[in-house]
């Protein structure tokens, strides 16, 4: 510790400076940044408008641990109906192999608007999420 009187020399300052705000830029990064795998592709793809799909696929950067990876889906809008509440889509079958998950509906989804919300767990135990939009015609 400098005596009173007496000032740090420039480097010291310059290398707490520069250590300080390291901390703050790392403390202040969202953790998504850190985690291994991301979202790569999707079908239908994110603010996309597509014909009625029967299935969804989401094909991500590593393998996915399938038991611990899924899908939810909600419609939030439909045509003519401007009081419509956001409705849970259920009754569809979630799979994953490899780097693809796939999500198999019972019937093709109505016209409409619609966030897919999912979580994916890797082979290193990361879990990384997300959502999107998409519009059905």
């Amino acid at each position: 510790m400098p005596s009173p009187g007496r000032q740090r020399s420039p480097h010291l300052v310059r290398k707490t400076l520069l250590a300080s705000c390291t901390a703050v830029l790392l403390a202040t990064l969202p953790t998504a940044v850190f985690a291994h795998a991301h979202l790569e592709k999707a079908n239908p793809a994110p603010d996309s408008t597509v014909a009625k799909p029967q299935k969804l696929t989401l094909d991500f950067s590593e393998d996915l641990v399938a038991p611990l990876s899924n899908v939810e889906l909600v419609m939030t809008s439909m045509p003519g109906m401007s009081d419509h509440k956001p409705m849970p889509i259920k009754g569809f079958q979630t799979s994953a192999k490899g780097k693809t998950m796939t999500v198999a509906l019972p019937r093709p989804l109505p016209s409409g608007s619609y966030t897919l919300t999912w979580h994916a767990v890797t082979a290193d135990q990361h879990r990384v999420e997300g959502s999107y939009t998409f519009t059905v015609r």
